[in-house]
């Protein structure tokens, strides 16, 4: 078994255009029919603000597939810890006899979440951009807006928080990061009125976006609501959306945005709504004029963490990095 380290994971995987790429073809896999994905098991600690799930997909033709296990409390801020953590495991498709731990520490769910990202502003947001809108300040805040500007040119970010201290500091650091204008801003709806593309990465359980507050030409990529009780964007926006787009319609349904859009009945067929592997497969057309609303609901797949790691690996071994342990048993 080899086992890699979230430092080394991180030196030999980072979120580029190549990361994006290899999460991209494990979408056109899942449109193709090329991917066994079981449904999320998903643990809540309601008391703890925290919650755990296990994803994993087999991709044909692959030598390992990934189960990750990746966990989310979202009062670490408050202990000055990451909100996100986990770690994943590849098994052999051939023999079922685990090869690797990939202790990432949640670091190779961000890349591969983030690479969502971009791969649906890059099939549904306008071409042409110039203000960007994120609601969170956490980890995936900024991951997200480092994915975009890797499909999109910007010129400014504007960044909503619930805790302004917490914008403030987003503000500051992403200004440097990034080498353009970030604001901290203490309205959501400055942030969507004013924005083109306009990402949520937060756990809200309740919406943060109204459906008011949209103008023709804005994209929503919505990634925090992968849960039942979680909800960002209120439920009438997807169904003024022109184009709504879901990693996978069934898990959506179960527990993302759509999930509350069905249950309300503002979204009484589904028929429409788009899966994401139909972009990539030009199956489906995303953005077809400037003027659309566009919307994607990402709840996570298990075929972007088998992909993502299966990259890591081989980078990881390719420049023979990691502890190897024998972990082979004798009678």
């Amino acid at each position: 078994m080899l086992i890699l380290t979230e430092q080394e994971l991180r030196n030999h995987v980072q979120l580029n255009l190549e990361a994006i790429s290899i999460v991209e073809e494990g979408f056109v896999k899942l449109a193709n029919g090329e991917v066994k994905m079981p449904p999320i098991m998903r643990i809540d600690l309601h008391d703890q603000n925290g919650e755990v799930d296990v994803k994993s997909a087999y991709v044909k033709g692959k030598e390992m597939f990934a189960i990750k296990v990746s966990s989310g409390f979202f009062n670490n801020h408050k202990l000055g810890l990451p909100s996100g953590n986990g770690l994943m495991m590849l098994i052999s498709t051939q023999t079922g006899i685990p090869q690797a731990l990939l202790l990432d520490n949640g670091y190779l769910t961000h890349i591969r979440t983030a690479a969502a990202g971009a791969i649906a502003a890059k099939y549904l947001s306008r071409e042409n951009i110039e203000t960007v809108g994120v609601i969170g300040a956490g980890d995936q805040a900024r991951y997200q807006v480092h994915a975009l500007k890797l499909v999109r040119n910007f010129k400014k970010v504007l960044v909503y928080s619930r805790s302004l201290d917490r914008a403030a500091e987003y503000a500051k650091e992403m200004s440097v990061e990034l080498g353009l204008e970030v604001q901290a801003v203490n309205i959501a709806e400055t942030v969507v009125r004013q924005s083109d593309v306009v990402i949520t990465t937060t756990p809200a359980n309740e919406p943060v976006i109204k459906a008011a507050w949209l103008h023709p030409g804005l994209h929503i990529t919505a990634m925090g609501s992968d849960a039942e009780h979680k909800q960002e964007i209120e439920a009438e926006v997807l169904a003024r959306a022109d184009r709504l787009v879901c990693d996978t319609k069934a898990q959506c349904a179960r527990f993302g945005e759509l999930h509350h859009a069905l249950e309300s009945g503002a979204v009484i067929d589904d028929s429409a709504v788009i899966e994401i592997g139909q972009l990539t497969t030009q199956q489906i057309i995303g953005r077809e004029d400037d003027n659309q609303i566009t919307v994607c609901d990402l709840t996570g797949t298990g075929v972007q963490d088998t992909a993502i790691a299966l990259f890591a690996y081989n980078e990881s071994v390719n420049q023979n990095k990691g502890l190897k342990v024998d972990n082979k048993t004798f009678a």
